[in-house]
């Protein structure tokens, strides 16, 4: 069995995890005032800054001879060159072609793949022009007001995101909504204010077959019929993301209005493509090329910097240093900024779905931890929350801190009291508070020793939790191009260095295939199944419960 942690700086790489686990971060800034300008970079609209990380000079040495010895470099071209390194799908990986905004011919498998995607974006464009300029009608003649994205996972999460990261920029020209579960309160809850005669469904499935979209989809087309009366009708107020051309058809969707994505997109990756046709609608198709323009950005910065100054390749680096060598299991998303509220979801999704794998590419049980558990959530109301954990928790959790220069919305003092609590805290994680200064405190507060005797242990914060810091220009369309460009690129190279796939997702696959048998069991009386006796019971539980 071969593995990463027979590589010459994996080993390395634990000698130094072991002694710098007695070494406390605010003694390493205390020895080296020049950490700040060492571990950060900086690009157009983003300042990376990973100083306040666990690591030294030697370490991050062998974290670069780590990414050099796994040959980084040259998956990177692989990937970039559609050469299919999803290597249990046999399929390319090429999410960063439908952001090309040089239009760079690549070629993949006799096709010249740029040109299929302008074509797309292209058709994109014009869709876009037409329902906003109220051009398209629906079956009683009226402009569509309402966008309702009927999608889950990846055909979801991404443009919900994206939008709602976004919508100071919207200009009311049409209102977007977001239907994923399949809980019935979801559906009925968006339906119940919209009109059908000026409502648009944009249907996001590659295959056209996912369980809880079709559910959905069905769902709508019923709502919708009780008025229209015609399913005629259905082709002037339903559109599709697929490329199953005939389930879209038999569902009533004209194949003009069928807007297509390649196999050799992942879901978690999708937002670039047809599946952000709904991010299109509400801001406007200019907005949703400056998202591309901010991704293309990354990209280019990904192909070309020095392994030393790649923002993303150390994204990846100091991950799987904390999890797999330094045994952080976790790591927390905590934005700044609330238009970025979504963000911490989008990204469980991105490195959880993809790197939450326990073998490499042989098939060989790999002996380390490879993903963190991803979590968080807007930091001022996580400070509120589970900040208290973060800071004297006896588990250590390293953080993604995001905030913005500028704010979307200017409100008087609010931006700098936000951002003031942004730089408090990787402060006080990093240093946290020893006895000494809590006593000098606690007196000069005027209390007695008794007091600070009994409160003493209670106050102190041990610091020493890794975090690192993000700070944007401001949250416009290119920014969140770029940020989430950071994110799949630093996915990509903890997949690579961790040695596993990170394009296929099986577990999810399972979960599917299981619900659907189970699914015909609750529907159909003389359908069985053989269970454990838990589920066994649980499903009999239910079925005798429900009437």
């Amino acid at each position: 069995m071969t593995n990463r942690s027979q590589l010459a700086s994996w080993q390395a790489l634990e000698k130094s995890a072991s002694s710098v686990k007695n070494t406390h971060l605010k003694t390493l800034f205390s020895e080296d005032n020049t950490r700040f300008s060492q571990f950060s970079q900086q690009i157009p609209g983003v300042l990376f800054d990973y100083s306040k990380q666990l690591v030294t000079k030697d370490i991050f040495s062998q974290l670069i001879s780590l990414a050099k010895e796994c040959d980084i470099a040259s998956w990177r071209n692989k990937m970039f060159s559609g050469e299919k390194i999803n290597i249990t799908e046999d399929r390319a990986v090429l999410h960063t072609a439908l952001r090309n905004r040089a239009h760079t011919p690549l070629i993949v498998d006799g096709e010249n793949i740029t040109t299929a995607v302008d074509a797309e974006l292209a058709k994109i464009k014009a869709f876009v022009a037409k329902v906003r300029s109220g051009q398209w009608q629906g079956y009683t003649n009226k402009a569509v007001k309402d966008v309702v994205s009927i999608g889950v996972g990846g055909s979801n999460l991404g443009p919900q995101m994206a939008t709602e990261a976004l919508k100071a920029f919207a200009d009311d020209t049409l209102n977007v909504h977001y239907v994923s579960n399949a809980d019935g309160v979801q559906v009925a809850s968006v339906l119940k204010n919209l009109d059908p005669e000026t409502t648009l469904f944009v249907i996001s499935s590659k295959t056209f077959t996912t369980s809880e979209t079709m559910t959905n989809a069905k769902t709508a087309v019923a709502w919708f019929l009780d008025s229209a009366k015609d399913e005629s009708a259905i082709a002037k107020h339903f559109v599709a993301v697929s490329t199953n051309l005939e389930k879209t058809a038999a569902f009533g969707i004209s194949d003009d209005n069928v807007f297509t994505m390649w196999d050799w997109v992942g879901g978690r990756f999708s937002l670039w493509s047809a599946i952000g046709l709904p991010i299109a609608l509400y801001l406007g198709y200019e907005t949703f090329e400056a998202i591309l323009e901010g991704a293309f950005e990354i990209d280019e910065h990904f192909k070309s910097a020095p392994l030393e100054e790649n923002i993303p390749l150390i994204m990846a680096l100091l991950s799987v240093w904390n999890t797999s060598f330094l045994g952080y299991t976790a790591q927390a998303i905590l934005p700044y900024d609330q238009a970025l509220h979504m963000l911490p979801a989008y990204l469980q999704q991105g490195e959880m779905e993809s790197n939450g794998k326990h073998v490499n590419f042989a098939g060989e049980t790999v002996p380390y931890t490879t993903v963190p558990i991803i979590w968080g959530m807007t930091g001022i109301n996580g400070q509120h929350a589970f900040y208290q954990c973060l800071h004297q928790g006896n588990v250590i959790v390293p953080a993604d801190f995001i905030a913005s220069v500028k704010p979307q919305v200017a409100v008087d003092k609010h931006h700098d009291i936000l951002l003031s609590n942004f730089f408090a805290q990787t402060q006080a994680m990093m240093a946290g508070v020893d006895a000494q200064q809590i006593t000098a405190d606690l007196k000069a507060k005027g209390k007695e020793q008794s007091e600070i005797d009994a409160l003493l242990k209670h106050k102190i914060h041990q610091g020493n939790r890794p975090t690192t810091s993000f700070l944007l220009d401001t949250v416009d369309a290119k920014t969140v191009g770029r940020l989430i460009a950071l994110y799949e690129h630093k996915i990509f190279c903890q997949g690579i260095i961790l040695d596993i796939c990170s394009f296929d997702q099986w577990g999810v696959e399972l979960g599917k295939g299981l619900a659907s048998k189970i699914e015909a069991e609750l529907v159909d009386e003389t359908v069985t199944n053989s269970h454990d006796s838990s589920t066994a019971g649980l499903i009999a539980f239910y079925k005798s419960q429900r009437a």
